[in-house]
């Protein structure tokens, strides 16, 4: 290789020394990783059980029900640990889509330049010029009433709303890594575009296409709870949206009995993008060089 980067030891060691001086960094990742847990093994010890039990309906917290029953008699527990797993991976798969299709265009467009940069840019300015979430919704409108959609097209569907941004900065990061002494070597070597791109540009911007992908995260949660719980979208499975949109359905802000039916999924939204949010600001202290403090 042309350029020489750090080993990979040394860098999941420096993002460890990062992350343990860092209180509130460690909060973060602790706090993700629990939820991711709690996604993974949680829906096995508390399996998901739609059923309604009118005798049960709105039970307050006990030993049996820990968070109660809901307006059908469900425990809103084992609603909460079941709708983690499609919550993250709705947000995982949206981040994986923001961020495919924007690299492809960003990189596409910083490489190749000229006309074909030109209209790549207008075309993404023209979804920036849109307002994010009324088109959002104006997409999740239009498609066939009634139809219950997968994870991936609901991943698809707000992936197609969140790239613009990030494609105009990484283009920029693009235009600036091109212009780099190692990037003219592979050039003057003949290595070919293919190479430049995907030897030398890609892996130089892998730490911003890294917290790019988090922002996409608390995008794509933040995203699907509104579609959720405003009952654009239709769900297989339960989801904190869909916990959100039965719980304002019942009149939950002036029905006490449902109040925490109501707010178990908010605070769980709130806490997981917290951690999200924690743990980026660490992520720019380990790649941005001007932050950092020792290697």
């Amino acid at each position: 290789m042309i350029s020489r980067k750090p080993g990979l030891f040394k860098r999941f060691s420096y993002v460890f020394k990062v992350f343990r001086r860092k209180p509130t960094a460690m909060a973060g990742l602790i706090i993700v990783v629990s939820f991711t847990l709690m996604a993974l093994i949680g829906p096995f010890f508390f399996p998901l059980d739609i059923r309604a039990y009118p005798a049960k309906r709105y039970l307050p917290p006990s030993w049996e029900h820990p968070l109660g029953t809901d307006p059908y008699g469900r425990d809103v527990l084992m609603q909460i640990i079941n709708g983690s797993r499609d919550a993250l991976l709705i947000a995982a798969l949206t981040g994986l889509v923001t961020i495919f299709i924007a690299t492809v265009v960003g990189v596409s467009s910083g490489m190749l330049g000229g006309l074909f940069d030109e209209v790549l840019m207008r075309i993404t300015e023209t979804f920036l010029l849109l307002p994010q979430y009324p088109l959002l919704l104006l997409i999740a409108a239009i498609l066939p009433a009634g139809r219950e959609l997968t994870l991936f097209e609901v991943s698809l569907i707000i992936g197609i709303v969140q790239w613009p941004a990030t494609a105009r900065a990484i283009r920029s990061q693009v235009l600036a890594v091109r212009e780099k002494p190692f990037i003219e070597a592979a050039r003057c070597l003949n290595l070919g575009n293919l190479h430049v791109i995907f030897r030398e540009i890609i892996p130089n911007l892998m730490p911003y296409l890294v917290m790019n992908f988090f922002l996409a995260l608390t995008g794509g949660i933040y995203s699907q709870v509104i579609l959720f719980s405003l009952g654009i979208l239709r769900f297989t499975s339960v989801n904190w949206g869909v916990m959100i949109n039965i719980a304002m359905g019942e009149s939950a802000l002036i029905n006490p009995k449902a109040w925490i039916y109501l707010f178990s999924p908010i605070v769980c939204i709130v806490l997981l993008q917290t951690g999200l949010v924690l743990i980026s600001s660490a992520l720019e202290d380990v790649f941005n060089p001007r932050l950092r403090t020792e290697e």
